[in-house]
């Protein structure tokens, strides 16, 4: 696919910030770049378009969307465990959905979102459970194509967060390599790897729901060259 118009939320966060610059390097014919602030480390060419809007809004897309092919929605929390979990859920379930809803609306036909290894509705765990009830709300919505990435632990060149992550980006890598066969789906995956497959996907042809874990990754990559 060639000529790919492209919206999305959550461009200033660490992958999608990789998500934009490998769009930026591909055909897509138009980028709109919705969020809380402006990307402001890019140099984007005429046709990217910029809207500051209030993304927890009851319609802040509204008379902004215009005509588009696919949607990235790449907005969380950076830390979850450091905030309210109705803060929590207000930004990664339901401003991901008021967003989704204004794709479907405006007749985009394929939304990717990232989401996280393990989400499931039914899930103990209070993350994974949200991002498990975003994904439900995602397929009833219809889209023709629906894609879910599954990271495990997303590795950023810098340490963002504190000893924890500091800890984590020194022994993920190590243990990635014993995860082999049913495990690889746990694999921690670099950003800037992570955000080119959502971008290389963006641009491949495709129908109904998939769920891209490590494996998935690594495949669009590699065919991407």
């Amino acid at each position: 696919m060639s000529g790919v118009s492209v919206v999305m939320i959550g461009a200033t966060g660490a992958v999608g910030t990789e998500v934009v610059k490998q769009l930026l390097q591909m055909d897509v014919e138009r980028l709109t770049l919705f969020g809380r602030r402006r990307v402001e480390d890019i140099d984007p060419p005429a046709s990217v378009e910029q809207h500051v809007v209030y993304v927890l809004g009851e319609a802040p897309y509204e008379g902004l969307l215009g005509e588009h092919d696919v949607a990235i929605c790449t907005l969380g929390v950076g830390e979850p465990s450091k905030v309210p979990k109705e803060q929590f859920v207000a930004i990664d379930k339901d401003a991901v959905l008021t967003f989704a809803r204004a794709c479907r609306d405006a007749g985009v036909r394929h939304f990717q979102l990232l989401s996280s290894v393990g989400a499931d509705a039914s899930s103990r765990s209070f993350y994974l459970r949200t991002k498990g009830e975003l994904e439900d709300g995602l397929r009833a919505l219809g889209f023709p194509r629906l894609s879910l990435f599954h990271p495990s632990m997303i590795l950023t060149p810098t340490n963002r967060y504190g000893f924890t992550q500091a800890v984590v980006l020194k022994v993920w890598p190590l243990l990635s390599k014993a995860m082999v066969g049913s495990l690889q789906k746990y694999r921690g995956v670099g950003v800037e790897r992570l955000g080119a497959a959502m971008a290389h996907n963006s641009v491949t042809s495709g129908q109904g729901e998939e769920v891209l874990e490590w494996q998935q990754f690594e495949a669009l990559n590699a065919h991407a060259g």
